[in-house]
């Protein structure tokens, strides 16, 4: 008998990756790059679920009220932490089976049959991803013309001008190789969410003993309609807030073989969540209650007056737009990725003149056009809560039941299947209720809009 050797089949699993590379399209094999460990998955994980979105948790608190609010930011982490891991189990055994998936559109077309993910998951996906992009620009912008409006109250610049200029930088950082190529950048962007979520959290707290602080109120406004509308919205905001909608190109960044290691990216992710969604959202609500804004730094001024230190105010606004420009390339590797396999040429090398030049061109105009939407549209807030609801909902709560059920066939005796099934129906018929909420805000909004607004 030969000697066994314990790591015959980590090599085996190598080896025929190794091979299917040689397989693959231009936007798998250049933007999904598999070179990263764990501890990358988690860096990219974090900037995509832990971002600037998470100031508006005392605003959906503000809807939902103490026990209702932390109950539904409890639920929140549990039931998304659940889903993503329920992804991953399915990632994981199809890539022990040499069909490794890279993205949702394979997930959905392998699992769910074919056209699935190409006029349903694919579509939805890219829509809230490149929605992203543009709300990150969009944010970014409003941020830089609140900084500039600190230090000169009278100044006359325009918000389309700030959106153009973080346009331009977002322009460059677009050019990042591939996914696995932002590690550095996604570690920068962990940090910063610490940083401003210290800030949020210190502010409410300065904020709250300060004579010129509204007087705390935890009522829930308005008439019964409205605070229906309102517990939808703020459960969408909420869920949301939570959404990721690229588990599996993340998990493609790994490199073989994957398994255990997006459990414990999703660890370090989730020890951040924790921290800072739980702090801002809590502290938020505690120190401004029913008036908290939809960016709890907006309370930080009231009647032009700062109640917290002029300083405090500029690294509350400083730190989540450096962050963005991190958010906005993570969810711009969808768009990347769709682009290359189109436009490039995967047997020549990734830096070829054959390559380079396409890369450039239609990276710029992706970002260019994200921009030019976001200056257009300045509003894009009310639409992107449209596009949240109608997908980041079904791709992050309903789908990875969905495909853990089909991959997997639990019993439907066991606790599994009827957990997967419960959130199937719940999240189901909330996709639908927060649309429809975040339709009539648009709506109800409709008259304020205009293009190029100076908001």
């Amino acid at each position: 008998m030969g000697t066994l050797d314990p790591n015959a089949g980590m090599k085996d699993v190598e080896e025929r990756y190794t091979d299917s590379t040689n397989k693959l399209d231009a936007g798998a094999l250049f933007v999904l790059k598999s070179k990263g460990s764990w501890i990358h998955c988690g860096y990219h994980l974090t900037t995509a679920i832990v971002a600037p979105a998470l100031l508006s948790l005392p605003f959906a608190f503000a809807s939902l009220g103490w026990a209702a609010g932390v109950v539904c930011l409890v639920l929140g982490a549990a039931i998304s932490f659940y889903s993503y891991n329920l992804i991953s189990h399915v990632l994981e055994h199809h890539a022990q089976i040499d069909r490794r998936q890279l993205r949702f559109r394979d997930m959905a077309n392998d699992i769910l049959g074919p056209g699935w993910g190409r006029y349903y998951v694919g579509p939805i996906q890219f829509a809230v991803c490149f929605g992203a992009v543009v709300g990150s620009i969009l944010l970014a912008g409003q941020s830089m013309k609140a900084i500039y409006l600190i230090a000169n109250p009278d100044g006359t610049i325009k918000l389309y001008v700030f959106i153009i200029i973080f346009g331009v930088f977002s322009l460059v950082l677009a050019q990042m190789p591939s996914f696995h190529s932002l590690r550095h950048v996604n570690l920068i962007s962990l940090v910063l969410c610490l940083a401003y979520s210290l800030c949020a959290t210190a502010g409410s707290i300065y904020a709250s003993h300060s004579d010129k602080a509204p007087p705390r109120d935890y009522s829930i406004l308005g008439s019964s309609t409205q605070r229906t509308f309102g517990v939808f919205n703020a459960i969408a905001i909420i869920a949301t807030t939570f959404g990721n909608g690229i588990i599996p190109e993340i998990q493609a960044t790994a490199s073989a073989p994957v398994t255990g290691k997006m459990f414990k990216g999703l660890g370090l992710c989730y020890t951040i969540v924790v921290v800072t969604f739980f702090s801002v959202g809590i502290s938020g609500y505690w120190a401004f209650g029913n008036q908290s804004e939809g960016s709890i730094i907006s309370n930080f001024i009231a009647d032009g007056v700062n109640l917290v230190p002029k300083w405090l105010v500029y690294l509350s606004n400083i730190f989540p737009l450096l962050q963005l420009s991190a958010v906005a390339t993570v969810y711009l590797q969808p768009t990347n990725d769709v682009l290359e396999s189109l436009s490039v040429d995967a047997t020549k090398g990734q830096f070829s003149a054959r390559n380079v030049i396409p890369r450039i061109l239609l990276r710029s105009a992706a970002i260019a056009t994200a921009t030019t939407i976001a200056a257009m549209l300045p509003f894009f807030g009310d639409i992107n809560a449209v596009l949240g609801a109608f997908g980041f909902l079904p791709l992050d709560f309903v789908l990875p039941s969905i495909f853990y059920n089909i991959t997997f066939k639990p019993s439907r005796r066991s606790l599994v299947f009827w957990i997967n099934t419960l959130l199937i129906g719940v999240f189901a018929t909330l996709t639908v209720l927060g649309s429809i909420s975040a339709v009539r805000q648009i709506v109800l909004d409709a008259k304020n809009y205009k293009l190029f607004a100076n908001v």
